[in-house]
């Protein structure tokens, strides 16, 4: 059988909150995030009727507590979708919201369901990345992965290594890029309306989430300079040019092209093509790079057609590197995040992906004369992730 088109109609996020008690999703519940961003997804559209949803499906690292129990399928019940909807849940680190897309895009092009929600959540602050993790301890007797390989920052330390040409400097000068964009994007209100407001108790009592509360809009080189490198003594990677630790929730609305003609339904973006590769652990911030060179060539394309790049900065040394090999201006290339990245937003691990992807729903909306975007991640024990999409609204 013939592969059908796959579209995104729609997509949106919570607000992303830091993680740990000053967080503003502290005392709010994972899956609450998930079920108000499925919620306000059925809101906005209208025309796509509960029970015509067949399948749920949500990234989460930690698949326990308030993200576990199959989040997939909990979600769907406690918001309001049909029982027949069935859900899972899956885990690719900090990809685990592009696979529930890209698992959710695939039943829908093989004709398994005609609409589906995917989208990933994180409460880093009631889970901690690999908190409860007991890894195989083969993976370090046996030197199948270095030590490094544990901590993301070290990671980031030994791509410096690969690259010495990339000092901390430059990493520096994107990060302060990354944050004024951000910063205009806010200002510009660009930002606010891919984020659905969600009423949370804090110690101040109830209030709004409804900005992310990562960005530093008053960031300097000067303060970036002076800030500690807590992974290797006189290193490069800092917190002022790495992403933070978060909580959030994101989600999108997708369907078979046949489906958004016979409801009347906007489809916004094709699904063209998508690619998941591996790299050594220890570097695992290379990941996109392979990724991207995978999904590029089984689509038939070059970066030469790719109008507007999505990626998640985990690190700036990751997205330096990146830009390098594909050709790419630094510190500032008007097709890769022109609203800012993680580095200013936050990365909720699995809520990032669809992240990027509502990102280029709203950029593309204005871009009519892009064709073909993509959305690109580097993922925790090495991996990378990319996904290609073509702009509906030309």
């Amino acid at each position: 059988m013939k592969a059908r088109d796959v579209v995104v109609v729609d997509g949106i996020r919570t607000a992303f909150g830091k993680a740990g008690e000053k967080g503003i999703f502290w005392n709010t519940r994972a899956d609450d995030m998930a079920v108000r961003v499925i919620r306000e997804l059925m809101r906005r559209n209208p025309k796509v009727a509960p029970e015509m949803v067949e399948e749920n499906v949500w990234g989460a690292t930690t698949q326990e507590g308030d993200q576990g129990l199959t989040l997939g399928r909990t979600s769907a019940l406690l918001a309001g979708l049909s029982d027949s909807c069935s859900g899972f849940s899956v885990d690719r680190m900090c990809a685990g919201g592009l696979t529930a897309v890209t698992a959710a895009a695939s039943e829908v092009a093989l004709g398994a369901c005609d609409i589906a929600i995917a989208g990933g959540v994180e409460h880093m602050g009631h889970h901690p990345m690999g908190a409860t993790a007991v890894p195989n301890p083969r993976f370090l007797t046996d030197r199948l992965v270095s030590e490094d390989a544990l901590v993301m920052g070290k990671t980031a330390e030994n791509l410096h290594d690969m690259f010495p040409e990339i000092t901390k400097e430059m990493a520096d000068e994107y990060s302060l890029y990354c944050q004024k964009k951000t910063a205009r994007a806010y200002a510009e209100g660009k930002i606010q309306k891919m984020i659905v407001p969600m009423t949370v108790y804090s110690k101040e009592g109830w209030v709004v989430a409804d900005r992310d509360q990562q960005p530093r809009p008053e960031t300097t080189m000067e303060g970036l300079a002076g800030l500690k490198t807590p992974f290797r003594i006189q290193g490069n990677v800092t917190p002022g040019n790495s992403s933070g630790l978060n909580d959030g929730a994101s989600a999108l609305l997708l369907m078979s092209a046949d489906k958004a003609a016979e409801l009347g339904v906007e489809g916004r973006l094709r699904l063209k093509g998508y690619a998941y590769a591996g790299v050594k652990p220890e570097i695992m911030g290379y990941g996109p790079i392979p990724a991207t060179k995978k999904a590029l060539e089984r689509s038939g394309l070059s970066i030469d057609d790719i109008g507007l790049i999505e990626m998640n900065e985990a690190f700036a040394v990751q997205a330096i590197i990146f830009m390098k090999e594909f050709g790419l201006k630094f510190p500032d290339d008007p097709r890769l995040n022109p609203l800012g990245g993680a580095i200013a937003f936050g990365h909720p691990l699995a809520a990032s992906g669809p992240r990027l992807v509502i990102h280029l729903l709203n950029e593309l909306a204005e871009r009519p004369d892009v064709r073909y975007a993509m959305t690109t991640m580097c993922v925790g024990l090495g991996q990378g992730a990319t996904a290609i999409w073509e702009n509906l609204k030309r």
